[in-house]
């Protein structure tokens, strides 16, 4: 396998920081989720950006809050020493029900610089 290829993985190999992020952002802790994430961090979600970690934490606490949902990882993949994608399938009150959202993951120096969330 060549390094460049794209890795499908599991759940498991995913790293700790995003790991630690997607369980305290599904227990709807702010403060746990806040601490995967470098101070100019970016994310970006819903066609709206959240530059810093006072945006991401607004983001957080409303994302927590606007709609219920169950939310489960369906799969993992790396795709370069610092890139991951996370799909999870989301069921709940949202307009349509439910989706499957690509979290792409970009890593610095061990924690999340930038989360695109995705169909």
């Amino acid at each position: 396998m060549h390094d460049n290829q794209p890795r499908t993985s599991t759940p498991d190999i995913l790293p700790e920081v995003i790991t630690r992020y997607l369980t305290a952002h599904r227990a709807h802790d702010t403060a746990g989720a806040i601490t995967a994430f470098t101070r100019e961090a970016t994310v970006i979600d819903d066609g709206n950006t959240y530059e810093g970690t006072e945006a991401i934490r607004g983001w957080l606490d409303r994302s927590a809050t606007e709609f219920t949902y169950t939310i489960h990882l369906i799969g993992a993949q790396q795709t370069d020493a610092t890139h991951y994608i996370a799909t999870h399938h989301l069921e709940g009150d949202f307009p349509g029900g439910t989706i499957d959202l690509r979290y792409q993951f970009t890593l610095l120096d061990g924690l999340i610089e930038r989360l695109v969330i995705e169909p």
